[in-house]
């Protein structure tokens, strides 16, 4: 889900130096830089496991009385 920012871009010595957002669309754009920095995570988990053997769900659950 695209992000719509309403960014505030601040100058010094005729150089844009700093930008100013809203806190609400701050916070959103930080949720979803945590979201993709979490998906990254999960591809490089998923990579190293490989070919690890996996259990259903259910089998699990009944082995540990779920």
């Amino acid at each position: 889900m695209p992000i719509e920012l309403h960014p505030e871009i601040l100058e010094k010595d005729g150089r844009k130096e700093f930008v100013v957002l809203p806190y609400e669309e701050y916070v959103a754009l930080r949720q979803w830089m945590e979201d993709a920095e979490d998906l990254l995570a999960l591809r490089e988990a998923k990579r190293e496991e490989g070919a690890a053997p996996t259990k259903p769900f259910e089998e699990l659950a009944g082995e540990l009385g779920l």
